[in-house]
């Protein structure tokens, strides 16, 4: 038996895996735009075009993921900050890689 078909019916392979915590729309825009450093929210929500409620729900899922922290600035007015994790800065070579691909393929 190949070892295709025995990841097959384990289950999912790594790359299926992956693409399922970071592969929805947002989630690849979230962290493609923080590649280039910290951002509050409103930041955010400009240089995406997310509406707060996408916004939100997926700056939550991605910290769940621990692919981004958040830092609260209490000094008035209060500011919340989003960065990339050593886990999401991880990703930077990969987006590399998919944009030299999509110039060639796309």
């Amino acid at each position: 038996m190949s070892s295709v078909t025995e990841t097959s019916e384990e289950g999912p392979c790594a790359v299926v895996d992956s693409i399922g915590q970071i592969g929805s729309q947002w989630r690849l825009v979230v962290l493609h735009d923080l590649q280039d450093g910290e951002k509050r929210f409103n930041e955010l929500k400009r240089s995406t075009d997310a509406n707060s409620r996408t916004l939100s729900r997926v700056l939550d899922d991605l910290r769940e993921l621990e692919f981004v922290k958040r830092r609260l600035e209490e000094d008035a007015p209060v500011a919340t900050y989003y960065s990339l994790t050593e886990k999401g800065r991880s990703l930077c070579p990969v987006f590399d890689e998919i944009e030299c691909w999509a110039e060639e393929w796309l």
